[in-house]
């Protein structure tokens, strides 16, 4: 999944983007409000963790711009203004999340993973497909009751297309899931990760529509 950092301070946003690069995530990082929103009009995330105190436009402007487009992702707010009037201010602008500065990164990791669960329709912590169950927070695969060993691109993909089982994926907007900003993309990435599932998990779990992309049958 692909996420946007929007923090201003250099030693805890560098932090940050590599605990979530760590945790398995694509993370395009920025430093002030009006950069989040270029980028925000030019990618889809799948989640938005924004500081409040912000240069050039303040995250709660930010947040409430975001909203008014129409833009559903979730947002998760990183904020040392702890003060209740100052939360509800936050959720009420459209938040989705809150968490006070200092925080664990493992916490953080896991609201993320809540809120894109909560986004997605689903409840449970597990991701079950037929045979295959995938563990998000653990980064585990098992078919049948027997783990299967993937690389972290390999279980990327996997994920996003579980997420969204039903519906073709292109190829671009698994690239776009799955490389931040400055990564290399190699032209068949994509092909050889689908190759190698397909071998490991069984050819007739993700399909090719021709001129479409891929898709992962709904359970």
């Amino acid at each position: 999944m692909r996420l946007l950092l929007v923090e201003d301070d250099p030693l805890l946003g560098d932090g940050v983007r590599a605990g979530l690069s760590q945790a398995g995530f694509a993370v395009d990082w920025v430093k002030d409000g009006q950069a989040a929103k270029l980028a925000l009009q030019a990618e889809a995330y799948a989640l938005v963790v924004l500081d409040l105190g912000l240069p050039r436009l303040s995250g709660t402007e930010l947040l409430k711009w975001l909203r008014g487009t129409g833009n559903t992702a979730p947002v998760l707010i990183l904020t040392a203004r702890d003060t209740v009037a100052d939360r509800v201010k936050g959720l009420d602008a459209g938040a989705d999340d809150y968490l006070i500065k200092p925080f664990d990164l493992d916490e953080l990791a896991a609201r993320i993973r809540a809120l894109l669960r909560r986004a997605g329709g689903r409840a449970a912590p597990l991701i079950v497909h037929g045979k295959l169950e995938v563990d998000p927070a653990a980064r585990r695969v098992t078919l049948a009751g027997k783990p299967v060993e993937l690389s972290s691109r390999e279980f990327a993909i996997l994920l996003v297309l579980l997420e969204n089982a039903g519906r073709a994926l292109s190829r671009e907007q698994l690239e776009q899931s799955l490389y931040g900003w400055g990564e290399e993309v190699e032209s068949n990435a994509v092909e050889v990760h689908i190759h190698h599932l397909r071998k490991k998990l069984g050819a007739e779990l993700i399909r090719t529509l021709r001129g479409v992309g891929y898709l992962v049958d709904k359970a």
